[in-house]
């Protein structure tokens, strides 16, 4: 009994309790401020970029395809870009990662 009261008078679980609040706090604004906060900045450009798109431009997609688009479907999410004169290809609008510059394929 001794051994408790005197660890209990020291007040090793009163202030114990205050920092692990805290400690969660801190946590949390860096989880929020680290992770949380650019992922919806990401999220709200792409969409942003997503109601951009419009037939004629020249796009990069996460394949690492350069074309041009043909034609954007108004109900749904696809997208015929293309490729050459010959070749073209059905993409859904999600997979666009960047609208390039005019020009851009012929200078390839």
């Amino acid at each position: 009994m001794d051994i408790i009261s005197k660890a209990h008078a020291q007040g090793g679980a009163a202030g114990g309790g205050m920092e692990m609040i805290i400690m969660l706090v801190v946590f949390g604004l860096i989880f929020y401020f680290m992770i949380f906060r650019p992922q919806s900045k990401r999220v709200k450009e792409h969409k942003s970029l997503m109601s951009s798109l419009s037939k004629g431009d020249e796009v990069l997609t996460n394949g690492g395809l350069v074309g041009k688009i043909a034609k954007i479907s108004a109900e749904n999410d696809y997208v015929l870009l293309s490729l050459s004169e010959q070749s073209q290809v059905t993409i859904k609008k999600d997979f666009i990662t960047a609208v390039l510059p005019k020009g851009s394929i012929q200078s390839l």
